[in-house]
């Protein structure tokens, strides 16, 4: 048992490290595994992935999940999870400590503070989209939520929002003068 816990493991370790790409990246993966291990059959992958397809989750964890159960049971799910998740988890960390290290490069401070505005620009037009159907009132509140929501500078929110209002009064202004014509 722990010789085959060991390899489900090691197999889905392999797999978190090398299917980039989410879910479907997995899958000739699992294919291949079929052939190597005799753990489950191809008729069991597709059974597999149309239980995976229909639970809530990603992808290639609920199918590493399932193909761990069906080799060890509930130890078996958990071992299969954590070999596909851990090289995810190591590689996040490793990136967060080269960022840190480099956080306070003033090109790296000057990238990111570029970038700033750029995510701030961006976040009340997909909450434009996100809205479409919407009164004003609650597409002004969509638009200050993901302004909020993208961390901006306090100084860029209030001039975002100065904007917003005066197109708004233009709006009006506009509306009010084509009414005098009627």
């Amino acid at each position: 048992m722990i010789t085959t816990a060991l390899e489900l493991f090691w197999e889905f370790f392999k797999i978190g490290l090398f299917a980039v790409g989410g879910g479907p990246a997995t899958l000739p993966f699992l294919m291949d595994l079929t052939n190597a291990k005799p753990w489950y059959t191809m008729e069991q992958l597709t059974n597999m992935i149309a239980i995976s397809e229909s639970t809530p989750g990603p992808l290639g964890l609920n199918m590493s999940t399932y193909a761990g159960f069906q080799t060890l049971g509930l130890f078996g799910g958990l071992v299969s999870s954590f070999g596909l998740v851990l090289p995810s988890v190591v590689i996040i960390i490793l990136i967060a400590r080269f960022l840190d290290n480099f956080s306070q490069n003033p090109y790296v401070r000057a990238a990111f503070y570029g970038i700033r505005p750029a995510v701030t620009a961006a976040q009340p037009r997909a909450a434009r989209i996100a809205a479409k159907r919407k009164t004003a009132r609650r597409y002004l509140k969509a638009c200050l939520k993901a302004i909020l929501a993208a961390k901006a500078s306090p100084r860029a929110t209030a001039k975002l929002i100065h904007h917003h209002r005066k197109a708004q009064r233009r709006k009006k202004l506009k509306s009010r003068q084509v009414m005098r014509y009627f």
